[in-house]
This record gives C-alpha cells, sequence and structure tokens, in this order.
C-alpha cells in the first residue's frame, strides 16, 4: 500500500435527474395576491379608522402599520415560495423556511421592541398585527378552498 487515497470518482458526467414538468401557467400560484392585497387594505384602512376614533393619531398609524407589516410579509413569503417553485422546486423549503425565519425574526424584534416601549401605538401595532394575521389567513383559506373544490 502507497498510502495514498484513490481518486473520488467524478459525478459530473451524470445526467441529471429528471424533474417534473412545470406547470404551463405558473401564475396560480401567485393569483391570489392581488385579492388578498385588496382586503388586506380595505382591512388597513378599517383598523385606521378605530385607531383613530378609539385613541387617536398615533393609533391609527399603528393598528394601520400592524396590517401592513403582515400584508407585506405574507406577500413576501408568496412571491419567494413561488418564484423558487418555478425555478428550481428543491429550492422552495430552503427558501420558504429562510423566508419565514427571517421575517418572524424580525417581527419578533418590532414587536420586542414596541412592547418594551413607553409608546402608545403598541397595543394598536399589536391589534394591527392580529387582524393581520387572521384575516390574511382566513381570506387565502378561502381562496384555496374555492379553487380546489371547484367554483
Amino acid at each position: 500500500m502507497s498510502g495514498v487515497a484513490p481518486a473520488p470518482e467524478k459525478d459530473d458526467d451524470l445526467p441529471l435527474p429528471d424533474l417534473p414538468p412545470l406547470p404551463k401557467d405558473p401564475r396560480w400560484k401567485v393569483e391570489h395576491l392581488g385579492f388578498l392585497t385588496a382586503v388586506s387594505f380595505a382591512l388597513l384602512t378599517c383598523a385606521a379608522s378605530v385607531g383613530f376614533l378609539v385613541s387617536g393619531p398615533t393609533a391609527a398609524l399603528a393598528a394601520a402599520g400592524g396590517v401592513l407589516i403582515v400584508t407585506v410579509s405574507h406577500t413576501l413569503t408568496t412571491l419567494v415560495v413561488a418564484w423558487a417553485d418555478t425555478v428550481r422546486p428543491a429550492l422552495v423549503m430552503p427558501l420558504g423556511m429562510l423566508t419565514y425565519v427571517v421575517k418572524y425574526s424580525l417581527l419578533g424584534i418590532i414587536l420586542a421592541v414596541g412592547v418594551s416601549s413607553d409608546w402608545s401605538g403598541k397595543k394598536a401595532l399589536g391589534l394591527g398585527v392580529v387582524a393581520g394575521v387572521l384575516v390574511w389567513t382566513a381570506v387565502q383559506a378561502w381562496w384555496v378552498t374555492r379553487k380546489t373544490l371547484g367554483k
């Protein structure tokens, strides 16, 4: 024995595995965004109105900001996952998880700073986030159910 390790086998010459065909029209992955965005902006307007009527302009901006945070983060996640699925379906899980980790870390930081501050809009911001999550989730569930069970 000479003590020299054998050369590793080259995998570069192997053909790529067969991948499932992409859908003919990948827009179905994001077609719900227009409707969800419209619903979110209607909620944003309602949250700002209620915040203003209950506690004034600071609460109005905070409640609207909470809804806007949820709308932007959910839209971003949808776009990243749809893009990854179109480019290479194997990227969906890692990019989706990375997106969730980043957005929930940022949301956690925003809420932690808000809770520890004396800012008068922190309760309205939290309620706006909760309202945004509940409405976005409910509308998306309704959309998917409507799409899969037939119109």
